[in-house]
This record gives structure tokens, C-alpha cells and sequence, in this order.
């Protein structure tokens, strides 16, 4: 007896679904048959919406950030403080640092962090691009807000002493004990940066 098994077209749906990060097989497999099977799914504009966002959404070449048809928000909007720049891993960064209202200058995607284990390197990441950003601008503050672990520490090093040689100074957003948290559910690094950056 043959085996039985979805037709072609779901399967395909399923493997493209599976691509997705967060989504597992039997995930991918659900949403793949209530995209065609339900009637609430309306698969259609969403085919369209994904085709219309890949068309028209990029990464802005000086900061790295998001931009569409418009141009970036960051790079465009006024009144910005020239001489602060903050240096982030990834677009989606931005947005808290924007939504908490405090930060009022520019950023720079790094487009990752470096990560030897899995061949990332300086020439896979937009280091070079930040250093010509920074020696364009008068005595700037690079403000280094990279993910707090190995790899994240290993690029802040990197950039910082890059930087040495540029007319800037270079900070380290404050990382320490989150507002109600317990120490003993805190790692060692964090109750190290904790330590060294106390009021």
C-alpha cells in the first residue's frame, strides 16, 4: 500500500513555513494546512503583502536601519544630535532605543556580531562603514549598545580599539541587574558589568 502523504503544493508550503525562525516542523505543518483549509486564512493578500514588503523595504546604506520608497526616518528626521552614535547589532535594535524617547542621535547597524565559531568576521559586518561614518564627524561619541554575551563583548573590544585611533570617544550602554530581578537568577557577566558600572 502507498504511502500517503499532503499533496505537492502543501508540502512546499511546509517547507518554506519551516524556514521561518521560531516555527518547527509540526508548527510549520499546522499553519501550512489552516492556511488552506480555513476560510478565515485569506492566504492570497498575505502572498501579496510579503511580495509587495520584499519588493520595496531594503537597508539604508549609511546606518543600516529599514527604509522603504520614502527614504530612512532615522537618517532623514531633524534635529538629531550629530555628535552621538550608537552602535547596534541589528535593524530591529533601533526601535527600542527610539521608542524609550532618550537616545536623540544616530545609529549604526552592525549587521551582527563577530562570531568566529560560525565564520563571522570583521569583513561580514559593517565595522569599516562605521569608522568612516565616525572620522566625517567632529569628536563624535560612539555609544557601543551590543548584546551583553561572548560574541557581543568580543565586538565591543574589537570596535573600541578600532576607534582608538579616531578622534572619538566610545562608551557602553550600562548593563547590570534588571529593575526586579533576584540575584540568584542572574548570571556571573551580568553581576560583573553590574559591579563595575555601580552609581
Amino acid at each position: 500500500m502507498a504511502k500517503i502523504d499532503f499533496p505537492e503544493a502543501i508540502k512546499e508550503l511546509h517547507n518554506e513555513l519551516k524556514k521561518l525562525p521560531g516555527i518547527g516542523p509540526r508548527s510549520a505543518e499546522r499553519i501550512a494546512v489552516w492556511m488552506i483549509q480555513s476560510k478565515k486564512a485569506n492566504p492570497l493578500p498575505l502572498a501579496e503583502t510579503l511580495k509587495s514588503a520584499s519588493a520595496e523595504v531594503s537597508l539604508c546604506s549609511e546606518c543600516g536601519f529599514f527604509i522603504d520608497t520614502k527614504g530612512c526616518a532615522v537618517c532623514n528626521s531633524i534635529g538629531r544630535d550629530e555628535g552621538l552614535i550608537c552602535v547596534v547589532e541589528q535593524p530591529t535594535d533601533i526601535l527600542p532605543l527610539e521608542r524609550s524617547g532618550v537616545f536623540s542621535g544616530y545609529y549604526h547597524c552592525l549587521g551582527g556580531k563577530l562570531a568566529p565559531l560560525d565564520n563571522v568576521t570583521p569583513d561580514d559586518l559593517r565595522i569599516s562603514q562605521l569608522i568612516e561614518r565616525v572620522k566625517k564627524r567632529n569628536s563624535p561619541e560612539v555609544v557601543l549598545a551590543l548584546t551583553a554575551d561572548v560574541e557581543g563583548e568580543a565586538t565591543a573590544n574589537y570596535i573600541a580599539q578600532l576607534l582608538e585611533s579616531c578622534n572619538c570617544s566610545v562608551t557602553r550602554v550600562a548593563q547590570g541587574i534588571p529593575a526586579g530581578g533576584g540575584l540568584e537568577n542572574v548570571d556571573d557577566l551580568t553581576i560583573m558589568r553590574a559591579l563595575q558600572g555601580r552609581r
